[in-house]
């Protein structure tokens, strides 16, 4: 053993403890937003409710629209993060030059996100 392995093990048990105690408390965060959201939206149901019928509707499927045009968003960045891994992947892998196609690897993450984007764009609902 040589005068490295205790505090490189001590410093490991630290790093990997205060990883997981940020995970917690970034998991309480989360949990504490989404508790908040929820109690915010029942207000917002029960002020609805209380509203003529016409603007209840109308606020209701505007955020159903905003909801969707969100998650088209979301599917759209996740597409073009795909396919930029896919193609950075097979630069970085064709650098290499095995003499073996190794590169074409690269190919999975960008058809992937090809799908997404050809599902956001042709295949998902307008509203």
């Amino acid at each position: 053993m040589n005068a490295f392995t205790l505090p490189l093990a001590l410093f490991l048990a630290v790093a990997v403890g205060g990883m997981w105690a940020f995970v917690a408390v970034v998991s309480w965060a989360d949990i504490r937003r989404k508790e908040r959201e929820a109690y915010y939206r029942h207000e917002t149901m029960k002020k609805v409710a209380e509203m003529p019928a016409e603007g209840g509707l109308a606020l209701l499927r505007e955020e159903a629209r905003n909801n969707a045009r969100r998650r088209r968003e979301n599917i759209k960045l996740g597409g073009l993060i795909t396919l930029g891994v896919g193609i950075g992947l097979m630069i970085f892998l064709r650098a290499f030059d095995s003499g073996h196609p190794v590169h074409l690897v690269g190919l999975i993450p960008l058809f992937v996100g090809v799908a997404l984007l050809m599902h956001c764009y042709v295949l998902a609902p307008k509203d």
